[in-house]
């Protein structure tokens, strides 16, 4: 495999994404060291002047005006570790986990963090040797920082805690020992650097932001398609419109559908009807996907900066010499960003399943009633409907924002937090729901296409259109449902079926 080399503070969206998405070998750019031990030698030149430096040589939160002696300072980073290794619930993800591993590694690559190059490079070596701490998925407020779930993260580096390797749980102890890896013994400032930051809330912020740009492009698919099942007009989708609003998102995603709805023979059979508007969950997608597309767009940004910023403490600015206190863990700019990309997310939804709703109507969609022959005996896409409504609605009250809500923590040093972890971790759950309505959709569009034979939609609809028939059949009859919309949701995950929308519509693609 090809190793990805990062450079860190410049870490693209692409290289994040293949990060989250792949298991290429990692490795930093070689100009990082300098920083690292310039920071290292300022922190430890201020140890040597007797200063009083916060969690170096002193306690945290309530207790930062106690002095730990010279002595006690790898105790009092191994203690944070320990102590600060709270969390409860699921286990993240391994792909999460590595991601969250390679932000912690760019982010103390920065400079400015006081740790030795060797922390970095253990963080390095355990992704490349597959070895993925076991960190429970709760327990994280944002502030500061995400310290129970990356302490966790940190207990595999000290030879503690349990791990993952292939899918085998074990102890970390063994399994550095199997890869030929000491445990390390923290210095001055290691834990601080390590459990201090966003990379957790972020990591799990980027992989819902890559679901939600692939979902965006394969609810244009199939919403396009619910177009041409449903005699839709072409005229909603005219540049004119769009440029008249000039709302980018909205004329990128216009444009969109215009190239994947380009030279359909069932466009042709109706340009003379007499229908004069389409209901708005065909005649406005461009309009709320566009909408959808620019939150995506600014999640983008703003993942992208946190994704290549600092956000431990205290900051150390080694060619000054100066060691500054500040609030980077505070990860506010995250927790807004996971609110924004839940709307996108629900939204997008939202749309499909009203446009599965208007297919099984035959009043509307002048297609079979449920979408299947003898109707009575068959069902058809009745209860499909019900499915994509329910998890429509889920999402709904999983949309609500978190980063309103704040507990005060650490007897009240901690007054404000930013819920940035749950913000972001509750955008996956989230995902799968718009993903099983994608799906459904997906399935309700091809069956309206297949009776508008011996008709053809367009190029790049049909090549979807095939791409599902190769794993699921036409209903002539009713027959088990759920294995079809387990295999439709593989077919709108397939780059081959993300392909069929021109490049450059979505940030990170």
């Amino acid at each position: 495999m090809t190793a990805l080399t990062l450079k860190p503070g410049a870490v693209t969206l692409a290289e994040l994404r293949r990060l989250a998405r792949g298991s290429d070998p990692i490795a930093l750019a070689e100009s990082w060291r300098r920083g690292v031990e310039q920071s290292l030698a300022a922190v430890g030149k201020r140890l040597a002047a007797g200063e009083a430096l916060y969690g170096i040589n002193t306690g945290f939160g309530k207790l930062a005006k106690t002095r730990i002696s010279i002595d006690e300072l790898a105790t009092l980073q191994l203690y944070l570790v320990r102590s600060h290794a709270a969390g409860v619930g699921t286990p993240l993800a391994d792909s999460t986990v590595r991601l969250v591993m390679a932000l912690k590694a760019a982010s103390l690559a920065r400079g400015y963090s006081g740790v030795r190059p060797v922390v970095i490079e253990r963080l390095l070596q355990l992704i490349n040797a597959g070895i993925h701490p076991l960190v429970p998925g709760q327990g994280s407020v944002g502030a500061s920082g995400d310290l129970a779930p990356l302490a966790h993260m940190s207990l595999a580096l000290i030879g503690e805690g349990r791990v993952r390797v292939g899918g085998r749980e074990l102890d970390s102890a063994a399994a550095l020992k199997a890869a030929g890896l000491e445990p390390l013994v923290l210095g001055p400032k290691e834990g601080l650097a390590l459990l201090n930051g966003t990379q957790v809330s972020t990591a799990l912020a980027l992989e819902a932001l890559f679901a939600a740009e692939d979902l965006l492009i394969a609810s244009i698919i199939t919403g396009a398609m619910s177009v041409d099942a449903a005699l839709g007009s072409r005229t909603p989708f005219d540049a004119r419109i769009h440029e008249a609003r000039g709302q980018p998102g909205q004329t990128a995603v216009a444009a969109a559908f215009r190239a994947v709805l380009a030279a359909s023979e069932i466009d042709h059979s109706h340009e003379n009807c007499d229908r004069v508007q389409d209901p708005y969950s065909l005649r406005c997608q461009p309009q709320v996907a566009g909408a959808c597309l620019q939150q995506i767009a600014d999640v983008a940004r703003v993942l992208a900066i946190e994704a290549n910023g600092v956000s431990d403490n205290p900051l150390v600015f080694g060619a000054a010499g100066d060691v500054l206190s500040g609030g980077n863990f505070h990860a506010e700019p995250v927790a807004f960003a996971a609110d924004n990309l839940a709307l996108a997310i629900a939204e997008t939804g939202a749309l499909a399943e009203r446009r599965i709703a208007l297919l099984i109507d035959d009043s509307l969609s002048q297609l079979p009633a449920f979408l299947v022959r003898e109707g009575g005996l068959n069902s058809g896409f009745m209860i499909a409907q019900v499915t994509a409504a329910a998890l429509a609605s889920e999402n709904k009250l999983l949309a609500h924002p978190a980063s309103v809500d704040s507990l005060p923590t650490s007897a009240n040093q901690e007054d404000h937090v930013s819920m940035a972890t749950f913000a972001a971790r509750r955008l996956h759950p989230m995902a799968e729901n718009t993903r099983g309505i994608v799906a459904i959709e997906l399935l309700a569009a091809a069956q309206g296409i297949d009776f508008r034979r011996p008709l053809q939609t367009s190029p790049a609809l049909e090549s979807a259109h095939a791409l599902l028939r190769r794993s699921v059949a036409f209903y002539d009859h009713d027959r088990h449902f759920a294995p079809d919309i387990e295999a439709a949701k593989s077919v709108i995950d397939g780059e081959e079926f993300l392909k069929l929308v021109p490049p450059g519509l979505v940030p990170s693609r």
